[in-house]
């Protein structure tokens, strides 16, 4: 079981788009949260990196040196 607080913004749409399609607003807020955590790991893989970057835990690679190194050359 699991109970969210939404803004009220969020919650009037949601009751809009159940009202409008005869579905309940668990269905889509279910949908919602199954169809996108990639999104929410890539987001957060994304930040943590970033985080190591500038604490200098990680390095990058150019663009260029990528490039070079698999033959991606035109």
């Amino acid at each position: 079981m699991l109970a969210i607080r939404l803004p009220e913004e969020i919650e009037k749409r949601l009751e809009a788009l159940a009202k409008a399609t005869g579905r309940s607003k668990t269905f889509y807020v279910r949908q919602a949260i199954l169809e996108h955590p990639d999104d929410l790991e890539d987001l957060y893989l994304a930040e943590q990196r970033l985080i190591d970057i500038r604490a200098g835990k990680s390095k990058t690679i150019p663009l260029e040196e990528i490039i070079r190194r698999y033959g991606l050359e035109d």
